[in-house]
């Protein structure tokens, strides 16, 4: 099965830019190269920071552009994201018991549980006893299907400390949850704005740039700078055997030039 995921689109309200970006443009850019190149994807996976400061224009732009998009999408809120006036936007979008974006998502490659990190008024993820309670009950419903974990929050330190401090606090208490499953093939989230991949406690994760801005790659700064790295999406395939992903930088689509093979003695002086 092969699926796209993108994350922290960051909109705002209509005509306004954020850091020098056009992030609708960014979006919009980022929709027309999947509905060319992708098309016969089986969904989309968006991980939450929809909007910068959850005002209903910025959502209404976002459901502006994702109506463009050829294929389902599916999605979850971010520490950016108010979570009332997303479901004003989304209304469709399913919620547990409690209110929280939470919901199940079947696929042919197996059921991805799809999880709400948000705590009003600040930029930590949570998910607290009740929703704890809830992902365990989806995992024991599937039994021996595969799942995947898809949420806004990392539950493990990167090492960009800025951003683990900003992190899911509880990820101990989701640790707990998920140990018993051995049927998690993967996790998927946003929040980071960088490509990141590896395992947490032997299961794989990964995430990926933003299609607003990306941050500075460092590991010791109190405060993280922005960077004007190329957004990207990934592409995601899912087989019996493995779960493959490529990132893919869409803005630079055009820069493409004819790989062919060159003969040492060919190849060009550096200009001084």
């Amino acid at each position: 099965m092969k699926f796209i995921h993108f994350t922290d689109t960051h909109l705002v309200r209509p005509g306004r830019t954020l850091y020098g970006l056009d992030l609708q443009g960014q979006l919009d850019a980022c929709i027309a190269s999947i509905n060319e190149l992708h098309g016969d994807a089986e969904f989309c996976l968006v991980t939450g920071d929809l909007t910068h400061y959850g005002e209903p224009g910025a959502y209404g732009l976002l459901k502006e552009s994702l109506a463009r998009l050829a294929i389902p999408y599916y999605l979850i809120v971010g520490n950016h994201d108010e979570r009332e006036a997303f479901r004003a936007a989304f209304p469709d979008v399913p919620v547990d018991v409690n209110g929280y974006v939470q919901y199940v998502v079947e696929s042919p490659a197996g059921r991805f549980v799809m999880l709400d990190t948000n705590i009003p008024g600040t930029h930590e993820g949570e998910l607290g006893p009740a929703r704890l309670a809830w992902v365990r009950a989806r995992l024991e419903e599937a039994g021996d299907e595969p799942a995947f974990l898809v949420l806004h929050h990392a539950p493990m330190a990167t090492r960009i400390e800025a951003v683990d401090r900003l992190g899911l606090i509880d990820a101990e208490a989701l640790w707990e949850v998920v140990r018993d499953f051995a049927n998690i093939r993967h996790i998927f989230f946003g929040h980071i704005h960088r490509q990141v991949h590896g395992s947490w406690r032997g299961i794989p994760f990964s995430t990926l740039r933003a299609t607003s801005w990306q941050l500075q790659l460092t590991f010791e700064a109190d405060e993280l700078g922005g960077v004007y790295d190329d957004p990207s999406y990934a592409v995601v395939f899912v087989d019996d055997d493995a779960v493959v992903i490529h990132d893919y930088g869409y803005m630079s689509e055009d820069d493409i030039f004819e790989y062919v093979r060159l003969e040492p003695e060919d190849l060009p002086k550096l200009e001084s």
